[in-house]
């Protein structure tokens, strides 16, 4: 690259600190609107920049690599997961894709842990009551009846580092841990956590109180639970979803939530973000579901610490060396 500094567009509105880094190091072109880009924006970026830092709401997909100019070289992901952009497609022009890892861990672990409380618990329902009205008069012992989870089984579905750490948590709130995954963790990691796996899926679903999704979206994952599936589980049964919403069918759960073949459903995320289906927000407003947009990851602390993985890729590219977090095409 020589001492020009290269031409990074960014397509969404970073923290502040991560933008001011980004244009003493770079010559950027930041999105001070943060509103998405269009997909004609999105070509006009590839077609000028040397490196541009999507999020997960662009779609990259192969007719907007196949626009991209000679200079594009890396595509440096402002998020962990990748289905948004084609990287086979990126790889075969030599253009690198990055990602930040191991930054959302924790703070999704917990979103996933106060969606677990929040549903069978009534969590909304009971703050919504005081909020809306002043019909409140007083404790009964009837009264906002939710449902235990201390004792209760777990199944955690994608036991990777998101979903070890919502076990760690949920061990400590005093349920039992299963877990379904490729293939079984660290037999130190399995015993810490006294976890049980279960190398059929279906038969997790089958036996579970509450059911956690922690795994990526990929090919293989899409409607992974599957009308067939959801029907597998207990009506006592609560799912919670901090992934990606594409990997539930959410026209079978909600016609499962809706027929009561299913207990509840935490979610932060939804298969046609940002819409989100009336249906779902109807059950919301009933109290069978507790739904979020899309915060799993929303803190302070992750969003700089993307960042910073962000230019750290751009910084090691620019100097010729390994880009320290690149995405294969292998394990899109």
């Amino acid at each position: 690259m020589g001492k020009s500094k290269p031409l990074v567009i960014v397509t969404r509105k970073l923290p502040e600190p991560v933008e001011t880094r980004m244009r003493e190091l770079f010559r950027t072109e930041l999105n001070l609107e943060d509103r998405p880009m269009t997909q004609a924006e999105l070509v006009d970026a590839v077609k000028r920049a040397d490196v541009l830092v999507p999020t997960v709401t662009d779609r990259i997909d192969t007719s907007i690599i196949a626009q991209a100019g000679d200079k594009l070289k890396l595509i440096a992901n402002f998020g962990n997961g990748v289905d948004n952009i084609a990287v086979n497609a990126a790889t075969e022009q030599s253009i690198a894709v990055t990602n930040t890892p191991n930054v959302l861990t924790e703070d999704t672990a917990d979103m996933t842990m106060a969606l677990m409380l929040a549903v069978p618990r009534r969590l909304v329902e009971g703050a919504q009551i005081l909020a809306e009205s002043s019909a409140w008069s007083g404790w009964s012992p009837t009264w906002m009846l939710g449902h235990r989870i201390w004792g209760k089984r777990l199944g955690i579905i994608g036991m990777g580092r998101i979903g070890t750490a919502v076990a760690r948590r949920a061990k400590a709130f005093g349920l039992s841990i299963h877990y379904h995954n490729r293939r079984p963790v660290d037999p130190s990691t399995e015993e810490e956590l006294e976890a049980t796996y279960w190398d059929s899926l279906d038969q997790m679903l089958a036996r579970m109180d509450i059911i956690s999704v922690n795994c990526p979206h990929t090919p293989g994952t899409f409607h992974l639970l599957s009308r067939r599936r959801l029907d597998l589980l207990r009506p006592e049964a609560f799912i919670v979803n901090t992934a990606r919403g594409e990997i539930i069918d959410e026209q079978a759960i909600i016609d499962a939530l809706e027929s009561g073949k299913l207990a509840g459903a935490g979610l932060d995320v939804f298969e046609h973000e940002p819409a989100v289906d009336a249906r779902l927000m109807k059950l919301a407003k009933s109290g069978k579901v507790v739904i979020l947009p899309h915060m799993g990851s929303a803190t302070v602390e992750s969003r700089i610490e993307m960042g910073e993985k962000v230019i750290i890729n751009i910084r090691a590219w620019m100097d010729g060396h390994k880009v320290p977090d690149r995405v294969l095409p292998n394990t899109q």
